[in-house]
Parts: C-alpha cells; structure tokens; sequence
C-alpha cells in the first residue's frame, strides 16, 4: 500500500437513509461473518467474544448486550466453554449469580478476531477520502451513542 493520501469518492447516488443503513449493516455484517467462519465460529459466538473483551458481565447482562433470551444465552455460553474459550465463576456480589470472561485462548481470539474485522471495516471505507471517514465516523457514532441512550429519532 502506497501512503499518498487517498481522494475523495465521487458523489453517489442517495439511496436513501434506509436502504443506505440496510447496506451497509449487509456490508459489515458479511466482513464480520467472513472473520468469524475463519476462525470456526459463529458471528454471534464473535460477538460474544467481543463483548467479553473488557468486560466480566454476568449472564442477564450478556444476555442483553446479546439481544438473546436466558436458554439461548446459556446454550451459547456452553458451547464457547467446551472450545475452552470462556470461564463462569460465581458473581463476588451474588453466590447464586454467575459472572462470564474469556480465557486466555478465549482472549487471544477476540484480540485477532477484532483486529482483522478492524481491518476488514476500514476496507469497505478505502474508497472515500479522509474527510469522508470522519464524517461516516461521527454520523455513526452519533446514531450509535443516541440509540443507546433511548432516543428514538422522531422530531423533538
């Protein structure tokens, strides 16, 4: 890779706010499917991954960073523990709780997995120029950090 600096994109088309957001969610989803099937996993066993990263929820917590119900939860963190990949202790706070982490193979893979998605996102932006990136990069984040506080988007 040469280090001149990249020109900016040629207008596109709008596609519109959904059907843009639709495809790129496809775009991502699919780089984040391609890191997970080579490595053996699941793109959601990746994502549990990566919310284990720096983090030692219990599993009501995981469950919802995961968007899963309790037995979907917990087949999941069966099955990333029989790989050796995760470990449940009891909750210090909480004998009856049970608190998930990763293990030190289970960090290694989250440490490569997020690196080469890493990779793999900043590819699909190769194309736009570096002011692009940082507006794609606040606008998201904008959206991210407003969808996680609760709002919805309507008009205020």
């Amino acid at each position: 890779m040469n280090n001149e600096a990249t020109p900016a994109a040629a207008p596109a088309a709008d596609l519109g706010l959904v059907d843009s957001l639709v495809q790129l969610s496809f775009a991502v989803q699919g780089a984040l499917a391609d890191v997970a099937a080579e490595r053996g996993l699941s793109v959601i066993q990746l994502r549990l991954l990566g919310v284990l990263r720096d983090r030692t929820p219990g599993m009501q917590e995981l469950a919802r960073h995961l968007g899963l119900d309790k037995s979907s939860m917990t087949g999941l963190v069966d099955r990333a523990e029989r790989r050796g990949l995760v470990r449940r202790a009891p909750a210090p706070h909480d004998g009856r709780a049970v608190q998930v982490s990763l293990t030190a193979q289970g960090q290694e893979l989250a440490r490569a997995s997020t690196a080469d998605a890493g990779l793999r996102i900043q590819a699909l932006a190769a194309h736009l120029g570096e002011a692009q990136r940082t507006q794609l990069s606040l606008l998201a984040s904008t959206f991210v950090t407003g969808r996680i506080a609760g709002h919805t988007g309507a008009a205020e």
